[in-house]
């Protein structure tokens, strides 16, 4: 993976954060906040899961593991 697409990614991850919050806080609008946090939920976890394995290849990085090009 080039270091573009690293930095691509990391801002997916946290475009998916913002977009979580504003579903939640839209959702809130007109239904309740337990409505709103399971609507919201899948969006942060994938949010989530992008930014630990981002963390992991920049920790395999740093290692020299396996460097990023």
């Amino acid at each position: 993976m080039d270091r573009s697409r690293f930095v691509a990614l990391a801002f997916a991850a946290f475009g998916l954060v913002f977009i979580s919050f504003l579903i939640r806080g839209t959702t809130r609008l007109v239904a309740p906040y337990g409505v709103a946090v399971a609507a919201s939920a899948p969006v942060l976890f994938a949010a989530a899961t992008l930014l630990a394995a981002l963390l992991v290849l920049a920790l395999l990085d740093v290692t020299g593991i396996r460097p990023l090009t």
